[in-house]
This record gives C-alpha cells, sequence and structure tokens, in this order.
C-alpha cells in the first residue's frame, strides 16, 4: 500500500525479493498538470508495469473495501506512504501485520510532512523506522531504524529519494527476522512523540520578517512542493536556490541589494535577521535561471522590495 514516488523502491525492493505480491492498493488518480489530465501514481505505475493487480478504494473503512482485501488473503501488509488510515479489521488481517516504514526516527516526528519538518527544524540527522501499524497515528511499535545524514544541500525532494532507498533496504533486512520471529516490536516513548501537519500551498510565500536563516530552510523543505515565493512587480517569483549569509550588512526586509563579495551569491535580500543570498529564481511564465541572469534582464531588481 503505497501512493507516492517515496514508495516505489519499497514495492521495487519486495518485487525483486522473495515475495509473492498479491495485490498493491494506491490511492486513486488525481487529475494534474495545465491540461488536467488523469494522472496515475507512481506506484500504480510500476505496479502495471509488473502485471501485478492495483486497487484504488477512496476509503478502506467500507465493509466491501475490507472484504474485497479479505479475499486476498494476504499475509503481511507492507505500508508505504499510502495516504489512508488502516482499519482495525484491516490491521488484525494479515498473521504478520501491517509493517510501515516511516520517514522519520519514531517517536519524533509523526503524521504527514516528517521529510519537510525535519529540515525546517534544523536537523543533522534524521532517518526511517519500520513498525508495526496500531490504531493510532504512527505510534506502533518499532521493529527496526536506522539513521540518515541531513546535508546543508539536501531539499525535501532529495531528502525524500535518499530516505526511500533506505527504507526499502531497511525493511527487506527487517522482513525475515519479523517473519521467523527473530525481532521483538518495541512500544515508542509516548513522553518523546512529536507530530506534524499536512504542508498547504500558501506556506510557500516568504515573509521577510523572518530570519534569513529559517527562510533558507523553508526554501529546502519546500522544495520540490509547494516552493517558495516572493511577489517582484506584481509577478511571483519563485525562488529556487538560497543561501543564509553572515556578514553582510543588514537591509530592510524584503530590500534587494548587490552583495560585496561575489560568493557564494551576488544578490541578496534583507530578512528579519540576515541577508538571503539568491542563487538561482524563476519568474513567473518564465524558465529557472541564475539571479546573474536575472539582473541582467532586470536592470531594476537590484534596490526594489519583495513582497
Amino acid at each position: 500500500m503505497g501512493t507516492p514516488e517515496f514508495a516505489v523502491p519499497v514495492l521495487k525492493a519486495l518485487i525483486d525479493g522473495s515475495y509473492s505480491v498479491v495485490a498493491v492498493y494506491t490511492r486513486p488518480d488525481k487529475r494534474a498538470g495545465r491540461g488536467q489530465q488523469i494522472v496515475p501514481s507512481p506506484v500504480k505505475r510500476l505496479a502495471l508495469s509488473q502485471g501485478l493487480e492495483v486497487v484504488q478504494p477512496h476509503s478502506l473503512k467500507a465493509i466491501d473495501a475490507i472484504e474485497k482485501l479479505a479475499r486476498f488473503a494476504p499475509e503481511l501488509i507492507v505500508v508505504a506512504a499510502f495516504g489512508q488510515i488502516l482499519p482495525p479489521e484491516i490491521l488484525g488481517l494479515p498473521k504478520f501485520g501491517c509493517l510501515n516504514v516511516h520517514p522519520s526516527l519514531l517517536p519524533r516526528y509523526r503524521g504527514p510532512s516528517p521529510i519537510a519538518t525535519a529540515i525546517l527544524q534544523g536537523d543533522e540527522v534524521t532517518g526511517v523506522t519500520i513498525m508495526l501499524l496500531d490504531a493510532g497515528m504512527d505510534s506502533g511499535p518499532i521493529l527496526a531504524q536506522r539513521e540518515v545524514p541531513i546535508s546543508a544541500e539536501n531539499t525535501a525532494g532529495s531528502l525524500t529519494e535518499k530516505l526511500a532507498q533506505v527504507g526499502a533496504q531497511l525493511l527487506m533486512e527487517t522482513l525475515p527476522l519479523w517473519i521467523e520471529g527473530q525481532i521483538e516490536a518495541r512500544a515508542q516513548e509516548e513522553s518523546q512523540a512529536s507530530y506534524t501537519r499536512a504542508i498547504i500551498k500558501s506556506d510557500g510565500e516568504i515573509d521577510w520578517r523572518l530570519p534569513a536563516l529559517e527562510l533558507w530552510r523553508r526554501v529546502r523543505a519546500f522544495d520540490p512542493w509547494p516552493g517558495c515565493y516572493a511577489w517582484w512587480r506584481g509577478k511571483r517569483l519563485k525562488l529556487v536556490k538560497v543561501v543564509p549569509l553572515v556578514g553582510e550588512k543588514s537591509a530592510e526586509p524584503g530590500r534587494v541589494v548587490a552583495l560585496s563579495s561575489p560568493a557564494p551569491a551576488t544578490i541578496g535580500v534583507g530578512t528579519g535577521d540576515g541577508i538571503l543570498g539568491l542563487v538561482r529564481v524563476q519568474l513567473e511564465g518564465k524558465r529557472e535561471i541564475s539571479v546573474e541572469e536575472f539582473v541582467r534582464g532586470q536592470r531594476d531588481f537590484v534596490g526594489s522590495y519583495l513582497f
């Protein structure tokens, strides 16, 4: 059971391993892009390419959905970013339970956005947890965990790819031990639990009163979605790559300034604390370019204000 790219390496590992995948559950297809074409999930595309049966229930709480799943007689259900809560009737169905591949070191960062939240919080380390699902939100007992460092270059997108690969590998190491009864699941420390919220599109709008360091983290945490942006001359300016600068003269929040040193950025914007250097930007309706190229085409950019 999975939907986005994060779940693809997990499904691929199960297919390539010595396991019989009797069905793949994923969220219903969505419309996307300018043409609003119906787009299947990444997990569905992989499953169909392997000739696997795909099921796309709107809800797993419906009686017919539970009965259909029961007919597959699963011995184990693997869940990775599926996007639906499994009801108790399903949790108790497979002999070896329902295992979840979660991209954080539980009980830290339960919920829908653990990867973005780890970057937003400035964490240097995150990881993957293999857990036995229960009726709560990512609150079940832990089977295995593995740490993954967060680099200064990591975005939510690149970190998701890294965690997906680590998660798939850890799952394949854990599964035979779990099935053979060699792992005893340990309860999570509830006193250490923290929760994340769903990221929404408006989270990407920049508030220049925030510190440069926090804005840098936001740009990375919201890449690729929803992306961070400001407004310039009534148009949306996406901040593709930025860097927080130390030692530069401060400027009014939102004011664009030329910087004294050429590296790592030549143009910056004043914030509530420090300067946020701009490296790559994308003006609404245009392609992504370096800030130097942007300034050559927009001579009035330096000295103006971003909102």
